[in-house]
């Protein structure tokens, strides 16, 4: 397993961007403290997103911080990203490995407990559990509120107790530091980071409100 860090985890999405540039959204929030970058793309055609993933990677080239795709293990491939975040319909965990390599950062999405229980553990580097709380940025039929956030985490941590579980769908500045400290690892984030006027100062805040959960 590699390690990752899932902390303030950024999820880049050119629909949830105010219309302005990828790339300088990223570099703004690594300033921010961002402790992982996706781009998650689900209009673009194949080229855009691998000229997205590679102007992405080289504003925050030195960083430290790695950039993952979601759902496109061709275009991680061929922008040389460190990994991708798969949903549960998309390429099997064992294909994507095959092709990416051990060093890849793999993720899963898991929503369901049962979904929990059949997660390749031994092939995954973190997952996140979603959807938590309402959001407009992705099609949940219903939020499984904190509580079911920890009892799917229970179920993948009794399976894989190192393995990075962190938290996503609907998570503001408002209900971070419940997440926190209900033990997640961290929280994945679109709109509270991307939509903010300021996205260097939007992650400085979560940041803070992470960090500071963490001490209870």
């Amino acid at each position: 397993m590699n390690p990752v860090d899932v902390s303030l985890y950024g999820i880049l999405d050119p629909e949830r961007s105010l219309g302005r540039p990828l790339a300088q959204l990223a570099a703004a929030a690594v300033q921010g403290g961002a402790t992982l970058l996706q781009l998650r793309d689900k209009v673009g055609d194949t080229r855009r997103m691998v000229d997205s993933t590679r102007a992405i990677r080289a504003a925050i080239a030195g960083s430290g911080v790695p950039l993952l795709v979601n759902d496109r293990v061709d275009v991680a491939l061929a922008a040389e990203a460190e990994g991708v975040h798969l949903g549960q319909d998309d390429m099997a965990i064992a294909d994507a490995r095959r092709l990416l390599g051990p060093d890849a950062i793999i993720g899963l999405s898991v929503k369901t407990p049962e979904e929990a229980a059949a997660a390749p553990v031994d092939l995954i580097d973190y997952a996140c559990i979603g959807g938590v709380f309402d959001t407009a940025s992705k099609d949940n039929p219903t939020s499984i509120g904190v509580a079911g956030w920890v009892e799917r985490a229970g179920i993948l941590r009794a399976r894989a107790p190192q393995m990075p579980v962190g938290a996503i769908a609907g998570i503001d500045a408002t209900n971070t530091a419940s997440q926190i400290v209900a033990g997640a690892d961290g929280v994945a984030i679109i709109s509270a980071l991307f939509m903010a006027p300021d996205v260097a100062a939007a992650t400085r805040e979560l940041a803070a409100i992470i960090a500071e959960a963490r001490k209870s």
